[in-house]
């Protein structure tokens, strides 16, 4: 391995030694967690939709590879074992194996509504004037500007506001909601089904997502996460307008 990284991977290694991804680590082991990506998390080219896949991954029903465009009406499915990191516009994905996600829009430009019709997301959306929404198997999401990381299944689904503004809604009743405001991982939720009695939106744990998958994906938009590390803890120095 050269000496000397050149100035991306290193300003990748600064940001993560910044926010803490890899407390602990030696040296070597943060050379090998940059390359392990695949390539250093930077900001797509203009015309490139796909940082990284795994496996077996469909776009709009056909095999994808790198080259492949995404867009804002697209339909995004992975097979087992299978993964994929991609951008639409000012909007960054990591979806999971075993998923599916159907997003819309009707003008073409940017993301104004997805569905998750199986399977778990984390995503981060740049500003926007209106907010949108993402729906799953029991609950409507509305977001604006926000870091979020959700599963779907028909028994129930999962919600972390990583950081930014929602407001869910539970699908068995719409008058059943809660707004949240977080800037770090602040309340997590289950949304439950009809069948759950009057507890549709409960407390959950923090589950299966990480910082450093929020920050990855947010470089892959020009971004950073609006917060980082201290030895006692996390703080949060930035201020996001969402």
């Amino acid at each position: 391995m050269s000496k000397e990284l050149d100035d991306p991977r290193r300003e990748f290694l600064v940001r993560a030694l910044t926010l803490g991804l890899f407390a602990g680590s030696n040296l070597a082991s943060l050379y090998q967690a940059s390359y392990a990506m695949g390539e250093v998390p930077r900001k797509l080219p203009d015309g490139r939709s796909i940082y990284q896949m795994q496996g077996s991954v469909t776009v709009d029903g056909k095999k994808a590879n790198l080259m492949t465009p995404i867009g804002p009406n697209s339909r995004v499915k992975t097979g087992s074992n299978s993964r994929i990191i991609f951008v639409v516009a000012s909007d960054a994905f990591l979806l999971r194996s075993n998923s599916e996600l159907e997003m819309g829009s009707s003008g073409g430009l940017i993301i104004e509504g997805m569905r998750i019709v199986s399977g778990a997301l984390l995503s981060v959306f740049g500003k926007r004037e209106d907010p949108h929404t993402i729906t799953t198997s029991t609950a409507t999401i509305g977001i604006r500007g926000t870091g979020i990381y959700v599963e779907s299944d028909p028994q129930q689904s999962y919600v972390c506001t990583c950081y930014g503004q929602t407001r869910i809604t539970a699908e068995a009743d719409k008058n059943v909601s809660l707004d949240i405001v977080s800037e770090y991982h602040d309340n997590p939720v289950y949304i439950l089904p009809s069948n759950a009695g009057n507890k549709l939106i409960v407390p959950a744990p923090f589950i299966s997502h990480t910082d450093a998958e929020l920050a990855l994906i947010e470089e892959l938009v020009g971004r950073s996460t609006p917060f980082s590390y201290s030895g006692a803890g996390y703080e949060v120095p930035r201020k996001r307008t969402y």
